[in-house]
């Protein structure tokens, strides 16, 4: 099982909405959405998509990042997403764990939540005996863990507890500017999709195509660049960068897009890569005289492409595990 770990940025959330569209009752991916604005209307719109597509899904209850990162935000989300309160079957109840156990085995009782995810973005000090006691609890179903393919220790103590247990792990190698993908155009993802059973996970997690660390907003680029996963070998998730030529200044950036997208088709025929929708949207946009259609489509067609691509190399689940 697939696990994406994304924020509700607007684009993030339309790649969801298209995807769930597209895959009426998958049982191979539920994302797990962490909030970042105060304004809810658009992961109200997405939650209600994902429930009336079939598409289970986590939800983060006490979001850190974005618009809750400030001290007087509230980020006790869960009244303000009416979806969630009317169907409880469809998603996931999770919290990002920071020190603060009691109060939220407190805030899951009083909201009558159970089989709950906790999330450690950076993983944990499994020796803390309090800790392991508190995911112990019966409220807890699900322990996603950061950085879980480094410490085999942590794997086999998590393991341990009987909960079903998630590796989340960074692995897009970020640049400071776009223009730097070019020093390395092709380079490998990911092997998880192939091991995490062999490791007795129930499922993996990472960022998609994107960094792990959240940035709020985005300046005009001097290059763009398409991050593209697709399947290297039987084992294996590569990223591909297309990235444009003439990088000099901030000027055409529509110009600078085709000159990305136009080499998507010549790539993929070349090595006669499976074409996923987003690809060939790609495809088509790169001939296209509409115009540059902004680094948020970009975004949003990415991480469709990648969970189009895990959606067709995972096998159908048994949904007892669920």
């Amino acid at each position: 099982m697939y696990y994406p770990y994304l924020r509700g940025k607007q684009f993030e959330l339309l790649a969801l909405r298209e995807f769930s569209g597209q895959y009426v009752n998958n049982d191979r991916i539920i994302p797990i959405i962490e909030p970042v604005k105060e304004q809810v209307k658009g992961l109200n719109q997405t939650v209600k998509a994902l429930i009336d597509n079939g598409m289970k899904f986590a939800v983060v209850l006490n979001p850190k990042e974005g618009d809750f990162k400030h001290p007087n935000v509230d980020n006790d989300i869960l009244d303000s997403i009416g979806c969630l309160a009317d169907d409880r079957s469809h998603w996931i109840p999770a919290y990002i764990y920071k020190n603060n156990a009691q109060r939220l085995l407190e805030h899951a009782e009083s909201k009558d939540l159970s089989r709950l995810m906790i999330i450690f973005p950076s993983g944990a000090d499994v020796n803390d005996d309090a800790l392991m006691d508190f995911l112990s609890n019966d409220r807890i179903s699900y322990i996603v863990y950061g950085n879980l393919g480094n410490n085999r220790s942590a794997r086999c103590r998590m393991l341990n507890l009987g909960k079903l247990l998630i590796s989340l792990e960074d692995r897009f190698n970020d640049r400071p500017r776009n223009a730097d993908y070019q020093e390395q155009v092709d380079e490998i993802f990911s092997e998880d999709f192939a091991f995490y059973e062999y490791d007795g996970l129930a499922g993996f997690a990472d960022y998609t195509p994107l960094p792990k660390d959240f940035v709020e907003g985005g300046m005009l680029p001097y290059a763009i660049a398409i991050h593209l996963t697709y399947r290297k070998s039987e084992d294996q998730i590569f990223v591909h960068h297309f990235v444009s030529e003439h990088n000099f200044d901030q000027s055409d950036i529509c110009g600078k897009f085709h000159e990305a997208a136009q080499q998507i088709g010549p790539f993929y025929e070349e090595n006669e890569l499976y074409h996923t929708s987003a690809v060939d949207e790609f495809i088509m946009k790169s001939t296209s005289d509409d115009g540059y259609p902004g680094l948020g489509y970009i975004k949003k067609l990415s991480i469709k492409n990648h969970l189009e691509l895990i959606y067709h190399i995972i096998p159908e689940r048994q949904h007892e595990n669920m």
